[in-house]
C-alpha cells in the first residue's frame, strides 16, 4: 500500500498535530504554514488539513492541488475557505462540525442567566462593597427562540428545556423538526419575525451563507420584546451590526451576548465596548481546554475512513455554505 501523502497547513510546532502519530500508516505528513513551503508541496498532496486560521493559505495553495482527494477544516465554519475553485471542483470538503456543540450550547445558557440572574449588577455590588438586593428573573416558562437549528441549536434547546424554557426556532427546512421533543413549535424562515415577537431569549446559530447574511437587521430587532435578549453564537454578520448597536443602545431590547463579530478581532473604541447590556465574548465561547485536540480526533477518524474507502463524516454541502 502506497503512502498517502497529507499535507497540513497549520503552524509545525501546534502541540495538537502530535496526534498526527495516529494516524494509520503508511502516510507521508508535511506541515507548515510559510506560504513558499505550501505552494511548493501542493502538487503532490492527496489529503489537505486546514488550521483553524490558515484559510488564505488554502486559496493560495489549493489552484496548484491537482492530486488532492480530500479536504479537512478543523474549525466548523467554513465561509472563508468556499471560494470559487474550491466550490466548483468535486474535491470533498469536511469540518469541525459537532466539536464545539456542548461549550457553545453551555455558553448560550450562561448567557440567558447572565441576564436573568443580573450577574453584572451582582458584580458591581460586591467591588463597590455594597449590599443591595434587588428582583430576579426565573426563566422557566420563559421562551428561547434559536435561529438555525444545527447540532449547537439542539443541545442548546436540550439544556433550554431541562431548565423549563419552552423552546422554539426557524430553520431551512422545518418539517425535519417537527416531532423534535424538545421544540413547542418551528418556523420556516419567512416566519421569523413572528417567531422573534414571542421570545424572552433569541440564540442566533445559523451558519453565514448568503441567504443568512444580514438576515437579522432594523425590522426584526424591532418586532422584538423590549425585555428580550439576542445571543450570537453563529456568525457576526448574520445580524446587521449598525441595527444591533442602536437597538441595543436605544433600549429597543434588553441587551445582547455576542461571541462573533464582523470584524475580529473587534476594533479598539468598538461601540460594543461602551455598552452596558452587552455580554461580550472574543470568540471564545468555543475555546475549551483541548479543543484542538478534539478536532484532531475527528480528523484522524475521518483519515481512517478516507484510507479505507468508506464514507466520510461531516461532508459540507459547498453549495449551501455548511
Amino acid at each position: 500500500m502506497s503512502p498517502i501523502k497529507l499535507l497540513v497547513l497549520s503552524n509545525p510546532a501546534a502541540d495538537h498535530l502530535r496526534l498526527l502519530d495516529r494516524l494509520p500508516e503508511p502516510v507521508d505528513i508535511l506541515a507548515g504554514n510559510d506560504p513558499e513551503f505550501a505552494t511548493a508541496q501542493a502538487a503532490g498532496a492527496e489529503v489537505i488539513l486546514v488550521g483553524s486560521s490558515e484559510g488564505d493559505l488554502l486559496r493560495t495553495t489549493f489552484p496548484l492541488a491537482h492530486n488532492v482527494r480530500w479536504i479537512h477544516s478543523m474549525s466548523a465554519g467554513v465561509e472563508k475557505i468556499l471560494f470559487p475553485e474550491l466550490v466548483e471542483r468535486p474535491v470533498p470538503l469536511t469540518n469541525g462540525k459537532g466539536v464545539f456543540t456542548n461549550a457553545l450550547a453551555e455558553f448560550a445558557l450562561a448567557s440567558i442567566l447572565f441576564f436573568a440572574k443580573d450577574l453584572r449588577q451582582l458584580v458591581r455590588n460586591q467591588q463597590a462593597g455594597q449590599w443591595k438586593q434587588f428582583d430576579i428573573e426565573v426563566i422557566r416558562g420563559q421562551v428561547l427562540g434559536i435561529v438555525g437549528y444545527g447540532d449547537i441549536g439542539r443541545e442548546s434547546a436540550r439544556l433550554a428545556r431541562a431548565f423549563g424554557m419552552k423552546v422554539v426556532a426557524v430553520r431551512r427546512r422545518a418539517a425535519l423538526s417537527n416531532q423534535d421533543p424538545d421544540l413547542e413549535r418551528t418556523y420556516s424562515p419567512d416566519g421569523l419575525r413572528e417567531m422573534l415577537a414571542i421570545c424572552d431569549y433569541v440564540l442566533v446559530t445559523t451558519p453565514l451563507t448568503p441567504e443568512t447574511r444580514g438576515m437579522i437587521g432594523e425590522s426584526e430587532l424591532g418586532v422584538m420584546k423590549t425585555s428580550a435578549v439576542i445571543i450570537n453564537l453563529g456568525r457576526g454578520p448574520v445580524i446587521v451590526e449598525s441595527a444591533l448597536i442602536a437597538a441595543l443602545a436605544s433600549r429597543k431590547i434588553r441587551g445582547a451576548a455576542l461571541d462573533v463579530f464582523d470584524e475580529e478581532p473587534l476594533p479598539e473604541g468598538h461601540p460594543f465596548y461602551g455598552l452596558d447590556n452587552v455580554l461580550l465574548s472574543p470568540h471564545s465561547a468555543d475555546h475549551t481546554v483541548g479543543w484542538a485536540d478534539l478536532a484532531m480526533h475527528v480528523f484522524i477518524e475521518n483519515f481512517k475512513r478516507f484510507r479505507n474507502g468508506q464514507p466520510l463524516l461531516n461532508i459540507v454541502d459547498k453549495k449551501a455554505g455548511y
